[in-house]
């Protein structure tokens, strides 16, 4: 098992499940837009990659229709979306002990930063990050890839070891993300990607205890030999 020096989270599906305010704005979005509301099944996939990407992908927006969604999916998830999650039991604890760690943390999701730092504000947790890295408002900055690009620029201007950083999180957008930077994921299958995307993966936990034992973390006390 690896010591890793600092270590990234994605937050949909790895550290909150988000699903419900998610595809219940997205339902909104489309039947603003006048687009038939897709399945729940099919709303989930919209869970995780950038938006932009899965309008165009999944829904077969052009430019302009994608841009009008994105402006009414944000101003209904920012109003009341955002906080219709909840917590993964067990995250707020090792997210706790892991901040008391020599290790820096960052968020690296593809979710725009303000709404992902107002989510862990809610929660409480945005105490245990050293760095929040999410999506750029403008959506620039939003591909997994360049996310992780962001986020390891932040932690090296903080001075954090990065000779092993690791990712932790629940799709395939991260796995090859990171991987586009030389970093391992860890996949935990609680989110919402199907076990194929653990593909690439140096290892895949079921939950938190196990991610713990990932990251050589014990119950508040770091554990790096």
């Amino acid at each position: 098992m690896t010591d890793y020096t600092a270590v990234l989270f994605d937050l949909d599906g790895t550290i909150t499940d988000s699903a419900p305010g998610i595809t219940a704005t997205l339902a909104y979005t489309f039947e603003r837009m006048g687009i038939p509301v897709p399945s729940p099944a099919g709303l989930l996939e919209y869970v995780g990659p950038p938006i932009l990407d899965s309008f165009r992908d999944l829904a077969g927006m052009n430019e302009e229709q994608s841009a009008r969604a994105l402006e009414i999916y944000r101003e209904k998830y920012l109003d009341d979306g955002a906080y219709d999650s909840t917590v993964y039991p067990g995250m707020p604890a090792l997210l706790r002990d892991l901040a008391g760690d020599s290790r820096k943390v960052s968020l690296a999701t593809s979710k725009p930063e303000l709404p992902a730092t107002l989510i862990l504000e809610h929660f409480g947790l945005a105490t245990y990050f050293d760095v929040i890295t999410g999506a750029s408002a403008d959506e620039v900055r939003s591909a997994k890839t360049d996310v992780v690009a962001e986020a390891l620029v932040r932690l090296r201007g903080l001075g954090a070891d990065l000779s092993r950083p690791v990712m932790i999180g629940d799709r395939h957008h991260d796995v090859e993300g990171a991987a586009d930077h030389g970093v391992p994921t860890i996949f935990v299958d609680w989110g919402y990607g199907s076990p194929a995307e653990a593909a690439g993966a140096v290892a895949v936990v079921s939950t938190p205890e196990q991610l713990r034992e990932a990251l050589h973390l014990r119950n508040g006390t770091p554990h790096l030999s």
